[in-house]
């Protein structure tokens, strides 16, 4: 496979509800590429399935592993993750992961800065929303030197304020449709906007985006 999407200075919009499943090195385990190297150790932005019973042999993170399960149950040797789970693996860890019964994740691989350390573990099925502006709510998961990730719920009808992307954006929405002036990107669909990237966004039935912010570069 050749680069994939690693124009930072390029709006990217897919919805991965289109993309083909590809395999990965291992069998029971694959993947909907949406950035990629290269290299199985490059930077990487996928949606990854792993059928019941499958697993992935013990790696290591060079630059970190960031996941969100979307469905069914992510385990490794530390523990079982359900749906809704945010895990963040810093730079070095390393793994062995599994998946029982199956599952489907958002995975971020060797992204971090070198300095972003933390283990992070959240359910967020167990965290309480906070208020936004206007009303929108807001859960965050993790902050770092201007780089924010969070999921925000949008209710019916709710409309933002224009706004611009210091650092850039990323979005993939969780559940319902969220919408722009340049689209409609319903559940599943990966947006990625540069720096400086400006946008005016609403939505017309309740929504739920995982979003980071400030990690693109500059």
């Amino acid at each position: 496979m050749q680069h994939l999407n690693l124009d930072f200075s390029k709006r990217v919009v897919l919805d991965s509800n289109t993309l083909d499943w590809l395999p990965s090195p291992l069998e029971g385990v694959t993947r909907k590429p949406l950035a990629r190297e290269n290299l199985e150790s490059g930077h990487a932005t996928s949606i990854v399935r792993y059928q019941a019973g499958s697993h992935f042999s013990a790696h290591s993170h060079p630059m970190g592993e960031e996941i969100f399960v979307l469905a069914g149950t992510f385990s490794d040797e530390d523990g079982d993750y359900p749906q809704g789970t945010y895990i963040r693996n810093p730079p070095s860890s390393s793994h062995r992961p599994f998946s029982t019964a199956g599952c489907t994740l958002f995975v971020k691989l060797n992204q971090f800065d070198p300095n972003d350390t933390e283990r992070v573990r959240i359910d967020t099925r167990a965290l309480p929303w906070q208020a936004g502006i206007g009303g929108l709510k807001v859960m965050s998961l993790h902050d770092f030197e201007g780089q924010h990730t969070a999921l925000v719920k949008w209710p019916a009808d709710e409309v933002f304020q224009s706004h611009r992307h210091f650092g850039g954006e990323e979005i993939l929405v969780l559940s319902g449709q969220f919408e722009d002036e340049h689209g409609q990107y319903p559940t599943h669909t990966w947006i990625r906007s540069p720096h400086l990237s400006e946008h005016h966004p609403f939505v017309k039935q309740e929504t739920v985006i995982f979003v980071k912010v400030g990690h693109l570069p500059i």
